[in-house]
């Protein structure tokens, strides 16, 4: 039903859409946009109402999935408050178990991840010598290095100045209105 009712929403929809291109081509009166405006806020409404109940009937059935639920819970603990002490005591080790393999996956996941870190921590070192290798033999390399440190050490100066001067003009001005408050 749900399904069947948002295929007519979208029909209705549709249907606007080409009225709407009908009386834009043709000459529009007030009469039409007016008709036209009407039909989209019906549209409008019929498509909230139908999120509002069916939003309605979610809840309700999470509720009812909810006391279910719940039912089974109180069903399973009186089960379990007949069982024998030893057969709660292999319950709370399976228990104890399954955590205890869920955190060695977790660990053993870790150690996974270290490990390709480490791979590539190797990787860029090694990339890092043989650039340091390719600059030692070719010194138009070196140099080409050496002016982009340069240029990145400037562009970081000229960052800093800016944002100094932005500061000592900021705090200048909130001084300057400090003491015009006061006045």
């Amino acid at each position: 039903m749900e399904m069947e009712i948002q295929s007519l929403l979208e029909k209705l929809l549709d249907i606007n859409d080409s009225m709407s291109r009908c009386a834009a081509t043709a000459a529009p009166t007030t009469s039409v946009t007016q008709k036209l405006a009407r039909h989209r806020d019906i549209l409008h409404e019929f498509t909230q109402e139908f999120r509002r109940i069916k939003a309605n009937i979610n809840s309700m059935k999470e509720h009812a999935e909810l006391l279910i639920s719940v039912r089974d819970d109180i069903s399973e603990y009186k089960a379990s408050g007949s069982m024998s002490p030893r057969m709660q005591l292999l319950r709370e080790r399976a228990a104890i178990h399954g955590n205890i393999s869920h955190i060695d996956d977790v660990i053993s996941q870790a150690q996974a991840t270290r490990a390709v870190l480490g791979t590539q921590r190797s990787m860029l070192g090694d990339v890092q010598g043989k650039v340091k290798q390719l600059s030692d033999k070719f010194p138009i390399i070196r140099g080409l290095l050496g002016s982009i440190k340069r240029r990145r050490s400037r562009d970081t100066l000229i960052i800093s100045a800016v944002i100094a001067a932005c500061t000592l003009f900021l705090i200048i001005y909130w001084l300057s209105k400090l003491q015009s408050s006061r006045k």
